[in-house]
């Protein structure tokens, strides 16, 4: 444990949670001023979608109107959406219904869906996840009107499962913060809580999830980048094994450091737990059979591990876990056993270093851009760092702080001091080696996703200490789900994280389901207009 690293953590969570606290108190909740969902078909799954879309219930042009009807009316609130190609969809759209109309018979239908299991399903994408033709700038200025040169592989392998793209969503700088506000676009709005972030970097994502304005996203995970947007904007969102999908095409990406892929995961968001694994298959690709999503774990045969945080000295330099989030896990355990679950409460002595292995995984990463000089082979002199670290905090920047404070820390070593960095690295080795052994093909660990619900605007950096238990996940290469449940006393969402061995990321989706089926996971900002009409 460093010493230095921990006074300074100890300092900074503790005044982290006074700004939380006094912000919930004095910041009354903003609401969105747009209508809660009307047309019907912004609530069905992709997967009931599909079987409308096959059987000739609804068309495609039909779905994608409605979809785009329903971004145009919530992103002048949300501020989400970086570009759009809604004309471009619209030809796809009817193309795919032209495919669909040309296979006559049942036979001929269920054929083409084998072949393109999401044929005319509108879906959204993270800017940074490339999509051809439409902005790549990630909220960098000095990249500012730049266009991805081709679709990323996994925004591939979605486009040729018949999905259809609209869209890119917001992003912070280099998906370097969980607030999702650069200074391009400025801010991406939470619509449970206007005045709150929608975290990040996935935050354009989870906000469009949120309000019903995209069917499923395509976003990605380095450090908690799906899970807690997932978490702050009350959908689901799942990052897969270290390694599963792609992660070509992703920007910043490193092309010479062999643990990048493993580390950063590209992933599905979405509305509902069903739609998982069939967008979880797509986004894998080639790698799809090792998920052995056919073979299903009966859920009696199933073991849980839960905890609800650190435990020893670590717990004293992290946030206290909000009481609602710990119900949250208690009433998921007690579900599961229910269903004849055997669960186990654990003790996470073994996370004891989680601050220092996770500072040392993210110093140790390669061959990644500068945000200053924008080259992996240039670094940016310390000097000017420091400058451009104080500059955008008082706005005078072109770099946004939470990014310039990344980079910053990186250049710092992360204040571990470097002949301790290799101890780390070996613990790293060992507690992958003890989970997978402990989870095996059976279980899975229940923890909070993150300490509290979404944050207000500026206050990530005092709240950063809450972010290793995410982050680990990534280091470790295990799939984690987040799983929205319900909202709290302030009404915003609150949910888990469930975690599985490597490769067991159907074990993660299995208890996600188990769990929506029972308390309902998303629940819409806005009551739907059918709804509150009666």
């Amino acid at each position: 444990m460093e010493i230095v690293l921990r006074f300074l953590a100890f300092f900074l969570n503790a005044f982290g949670i006074l700004v939380n606290k006094i912000l919930d108190l004095v910041l009354p909740r903003k609401r969105p001023k747009f209508q809660g969902i009307r047309n019907p078909l912004l609530n069905k799954s992709v997967t009931e979608l599909v079987t409308h879309l096959r059987r000739g219930e609804i068309s495609s042009v039909d779905l994608t109107s409605a979809y785009i009807a329903r971004i145009k009316e919530v992103n002048p609130t949300l501020n989400a959406v970086v570009e759009e190609r809604f004309e471009a969809a619209m030809q796809d759209a009817r193309l795919a219904d032209d495919f669909i109309a040309k296979a006559r018979s049942d036979f001929d239908r269920i054929a083409l869906y084998t072949k393109y299991p999401i044929l005319g399903v509108p879906f959204t994408v993270k800017e940074s996840c490339s999509l051809k033709g439409l902005s790549y700038s990630v909220g960098s200025l000095i990249r500012k009107d730049m266009k991805a040169p081709q679709d990323g592989d996994v925004v591939e392998l979605v486009r040729a499962a018949g999905g259809i793209p609209l869209l890119v969503s917001a992003n912070p700088e280099f998906c370097m913060s969980f607030e999702t506000s650069n200074n391009i676009q400025g801010r991406c709005l939470n619509p449970y809580d206007l005045r709150r972030t929608t975290a990040g970097s996935s935050g354009g994502e989870a906000a469009l999830n949120a309000v019903g304005a995209t069917p499923f996203g395509v976003a990605s995970d380095i450090s908690g980048s799906i899970r807690l947007p997932a978490m702050f904007c009350g959908v689901f969102g799942h990052k897969p094994t270290g390694g599963l999908t792609s992660t070509k095409g992703h920007f910043p990406y490193s092309l010479t450091d062999p643990q990048f892929p493993r580390m950063l995961q590209l992933g599905p968001i979405t509305r509902f737990a069903r739609d998982l694994p069939i967008l979880l298959q797509i986004m894998a690709g080639t790698n799809s059979h090792k998920l052995k999503i056919e073979e299903q774990v009966p859920l009696k045969d199933m073991k849980v591990y839960y905890a609800y945080g650190f435990s020893g000295l670590n717990c004293l330099t992290h946030p206290v876990v909000d009481f609602d989030i710990k119900l949250a896990i208690t009433k998921a355990v007690k579900c599961l056993e229910r269903g004849g679950v055997q669960a186990k409460k654990l003790d996470l002595k073994f996370f004891g270093n989680s601050l220092e292995m996770a500072l040392v995984s993210l110093v140790d990463l390669k061959g990644l851009p500068s945000i200053v000089t924008q080259r992996h082979d240039r670094d940016p002199s310390m000097r000017l760092l420091i400058v451009e670290l104080f500059n955008s905090a008082i706005g005078h920047s072109i770099f946004t702080k939470e990014a310039m404070f990344l980079e910053v820390m990186k250049r710092f070593n992360g204040l571990i001091a470097s002949g301790n960095m290799e101890r780390y690295r070996e613990e790293v080795k060992k507690l992958k080696t003890h989970l997978n052994q402990l989870l095996g093909t059976r279980g899975v660990l229940i923890l909070p996703t993150f300490h509290t619900s979404a944050l207000c605007f500026h206050t990530s950096l005092v709240n950063v200490t809450g972010i290793d238990q995410m982050l680990l996940f990534n280091i470790l290469g295990l799939p984690a789900t987040h799983v929205p449940m319900g909202l709290n006393q302030r009404g915003m969402p609150i949910g888990i994280q469930v975690v599985a061995a490597q490769y067991q990321d159907k074990l993660c989706l299995k208890v996600a389901g188990e769990l929506e089926a029972v308390f309902q996971g998303w629940v819409p900002p806005v009551p739907h207009a059918t709804e509150s009409s009666k």
